[in-house]
């Protein structure tokens, strides 16, 4: 599933070969700023600047003897530095060179994940347009309650994409973290200023306390972000299967040429792409359980999370990069049915406009709670191929009330549509 949708620039971020990419060039950095510091020999810096390569087949190598990814790293790129390698990784400990490389490497999934999302916003405004005044059934409790439009709907959808948006906007920059202050945090090994220059030099900010390890509620925030744009395209995914129901049919996913939607049933078109979402979601709400998990390590650390997050974060970024950009194709192929919609709006036999009928006759000088009880009583007395404006027109105390002009008003939907153009102007 996701080897099919999923944009190659987004998993090629969490392969192994472009994770260790990321903690060779925090090594270089340091080494850089080290010999600038007069720390290490300037030929050292040059000599890791220049030579330092590594390979992933002799690092699997070395770890099957040392059981430890980064000392192995450490000397595969040592052994290609060659007589200034046993300055790569100076005065570095494990997590600082982990923990800072992971931050360059949530900093580059979240731009590709923002290009992803700014796609879906652009498909979102282009239904909100289309569908602006394409009036509709709303729904409270899944039953009929007034009018709106199928483009304020979407123009929710839309404004809850931006707010997650913003969310994950947030959650990257407080993951742009640079730490080397060492075992424990105590800098016993490195002056503080390497890590400032060496922030600066890789666009990251320091953690002002650290212990050995970034603290995990950082981690935490960015996949509980995640997990909230995950909610909303479920939410989005929920609304769009409802509206596919064959008693509902208001709109339909795109069914290509060839395309199946059962192996028993030739007739089937399913919400396959909603479902598919929907089931995404659960996943990174399952991946932000985890997460919350990691935040309580043992003292001043231990790794238990480290098992967590090389699952966690490349499935969750994968998973929601990918959710959000079938959600764009959902839409891009979505086809609206104007003429089902007004169906069913007339299925409720004018019920929809019971509250306007209601303010009407308040209007009048009517008490709410004598208006209530009369519009209310003509609404559950409809029968089959009743209208509640004839009901309106046939009643002896409301036909001296209304004039045919004033329910033609009330039934039309003018009012809703004005409305909900204002509020339409505000989203776009």
């Amino acid at each position: 599933m996701i080897e099919r949708y999923t944009r190659p620039e987004m998993g090629v971020l969490w392969d192994l070969e472009h994770r260790f990419s990321k903690m060779l060039e925090v090594e270089v950095a340091v080494a850089l700023t080290q010999a600038q510091m007069g720390l290490i020999p300037r030929a050292a810096a040059k000599s890791i600047q220049s030579k330092g390569r590594f390979s992933v087949r002799r690092i699997n190598e070395i770890e099957k003897q040392t059981k430890h990814d980064v000392i192995a790293f450490v000397s595969s790129v040592a052994e290609n530095v060659g007589t200034h390698g046993k300055f790569v990784h100076y005065g570095l400990t494990s997590s600082d060179v982990l923990d800072t490389a992971f931050s360059l490497q949530v900093v580059e999934a979240g731009a590709v994940l923002l290009k992803s999302i700014e796609r879906l916003e652009k498909s979102l405004k282009i239904i909100i347009r289309a569908e602006s005044e394409t009036l509709c059934a709303g729904r409270t409790h899944g039953m009929f309650a007034e009018p709106t439009t199928f483009g304020l709907k979407m123009a929710g959808f839309l404004e809850e994409l931006k707010r997650n948006k913003s969310r994950v906007l947030s959650a990257i920059e407080q993951m742009k973290i640079c730490k080397l202050s060492g075992a424990v945090g105590t800098y016993s090994s490195q002056d503080p200023m390497v890590e400032m220059k060496v922030a600066k030099r890789l666009g990251l900010k320091i953690e002002n306390v650290a212990t050995q390890v970034i603290p995990r509620d950082r981690h935490a925030e960015m996949i509980t972000a995640l997990a909230f744009m995950g909610s909303g395209l479920e939410r989005l995914s929920v609304e769009l299967r409802h509206l596919q129901r064959s008693e509902v049919a208001e709109v339909t996913e795109g069914f290509s040429k060839g395309q199946k939607g059962s192996s028993a049933m030739p007739h089937k078109k399913n919400p396959i792409s909603a479902e598919n979402i929907t089931g995404a979601a659960r996943l990174l709400r399952g991946y932000a359980f985890s997460s919350f998990e990691n935040i309580a390590l043992w003292h001043e650390r231990d790794i238990s999370h480290s098992s967590v997050e090389r699952v966690v974060f490349p499935d969750a970024f994968i998973l929601c990069d990918y959710a959000v950009h079938r959600m764009s194709l959902l839409l891009d192929g979505l086809i609206v049915n104007r003429k089902r919609m007004l169906e069913n709006i007339e299925q409720s036999q004018g019920q929809l406009f019971s509250s306007h009928v209601l303010l009407e006759l308040v209007q009048k000088g009517w008490s709410r709670e004598e208006a209530y009880a009369h519009v209310q009583r003509l609404c559950h007395s409809l029968g089959k191929g009743d209208h509640l404006r004839k009901k309106i027109l046939e009643d002896e105390i409301l036909k001296k009330v209304f004039k045919p002009k004033n329910l033609d008003d009330i039934f039309s939907g003018k009012k809703h549509k004005k409305a909900i153009k204002t509020i339409i102007k505000r989203v776009l």
